[in-house]
């Protein structure tokens, strides 16, 4: 039985593993070395940190940051998913996708934002299911060991959240 729930510092170890496991396939980030609890906490917004769980085991998990720290782009987020390698293509990121969603639009969120490798097909894809339109590829963004990539910048806007006041 898979279960969406709130990330506790608890979970850290297993977060970690599944960022180690998203660091080494080369297609997740353009992070080369993983990050202690702190830093880990530090990049990451307090609200919208979610695993997802089947019994005692942390199959992936997600995560928003801040795009910027002026506060016009308080309601903007650039979007975190991972699943765990044993885990993929059994609904784990779909629920934590829906879950993410739910979330942020409760927490105020009108924008989310997505930065993909573009040979991440899996990742796009899903974050096109959940309305995520692909904004353009921004090529060359940056190297990884040696390598340019480019990076799908992806953008889901709220329909419930953010949208202007019609005055009558």
């Amino acid at each position: 039985m898979l279960a969406v729930r709130a990330f506790t510092e608890a979970d850290f170890p297993a977060v970690s593993a599944i960022y180690q496991q998203g660091i080494a396939s080369g297609q997740a980030t353009f992070q080369v070395a993983n990050k202690s609890w702190q830093e880990w906490d530090g990049s990451m917004l307090p609200q919208c940190r979610l695993v997802a769980v089947s019994g005692d085991n942390i199959l992936g998990w997600a995560a928003l940051s801040a795009v910027s720290a002026r506060p016009v782009y308080a309601g903007v987020a650039e979007v975190s998913i991972y699943v765990a390698n044993e885990a993929k293509q059994r609904g784990v990121g779909s629920a934590l996708m829906h879950r993410l969603i739910d979330d942020s639009e409760a927490a105020g969120f009108w924008t989310l934002q997505a930065g993909i490798f573009s040979e991440n097909l899996a990742s796009i894809a899903l974050h096109q299911k959940y309305g995520f339109k692909l904004l353009g590829i921004r090529e060359k963004l940056g190297q990884l060991h040696g390598v340019w990539r480019d990076v799908a910048f992806m953008e889901r806007r709220s329909q419930r959240v953010g949208l202007p006041t019609i005055v009558e």
